[in-house]
């Protein structure tokens, strides 16, 4: 299937869930393009997409290179400090704050303020990247001072598996925590956003609240 009958049929189904859901908006769609070539990247952008993610340097600064300027590009992946300054000051969203050393990497090294999601592990795997649930206002509070850096929101990854019920919770629990973190009314820590769900799990998260949706396979392919 075209981009365009993918991207279609992910709208229906997330407006037919933002109707009956009271946590939800209609959220936006990242096209997740880091396993796909710039030509699939370009006809995306054709069929009306214009938030684009990238999980590695080198992709994102073609893909950067490649799509028109109206693209809104997001760097989803995990960085390493020492690759911060090589990208940062490029990206409109990054959604991997992971670590305190990679806070102040970031206030380091952009010339302007970036907007950040902070990834939690609400799951607790040992294999994924992101602070616990439960150090997030702790992390908030840290950073505090860092004028290059806005907390727009919180990020997850749920793991790979068929119990939606468990996916659920876990979204369910990144969103009270961000109601939590807006009552704060931080001008460094809005936490209005929510970047969560991917090809497998979306509907659910937008049920739950997301506002970003991050999709790769079941948009633009493999």
């Amino acid at each position: 299937m075209s981009v365009k009958q993918n991207l279609d049929k992910i709208n229906l189904e997330i407006h037919d869930i933002s109707k009956k859901s009271i946590h939800s908006a209609q959220p936006h769609v990242i096209a997740v393009t880091k396993y796909v070539t710039i030509e699939r990247a370009r006809e995306a952008y054709e069929a009306g997409i214009r938030h684009f993610g990238e999980s590695r340097l080198e992709g994102f600064k073609k893909k950067k290179e490649a799509l028109p300027s109206d693209a809104t590009l997001h760097f989803i992946g995990s960085l390493q400090s020492r690759k911060v300054k090589d990208v940062i000051n490029d990206v409109d969203y990054f959604h991997a704050l992971d670590r305190l050393s990679l806070a102040k990497e970031i206030n380091k090294r952009a010339n302007h303020v970036i907007p950040c999601f902070l990834q939690v592990n609400v799951s607790g795997e040992e294999s994924k990247h992101g602070i616990a649930l439960e150090e997030v206002t702790e992390f908030i509070n840290k950073i505090k001072d860092y004028e290059n850096i806005q907390i727009i929101g919180l990020m997850t990854m749920a793991p790979f598996t068929d119990d939606g019920s468990y996916i659920q919770t876990l979204f369910r629990d990144l969103r009270h925590k961000s109601d939590e973190i807006q009552q704060f009314n931080l001008e460094h820590a809005p936490c209005t956003e929510l970047s969560m769900g991917m090809s497998n799990d979306y509907q659910i998260a937008v049920e739950e609240g997301a506002t970003f949706v991050r999709i790769g396979t079941k948009l633009v392919g493999e």
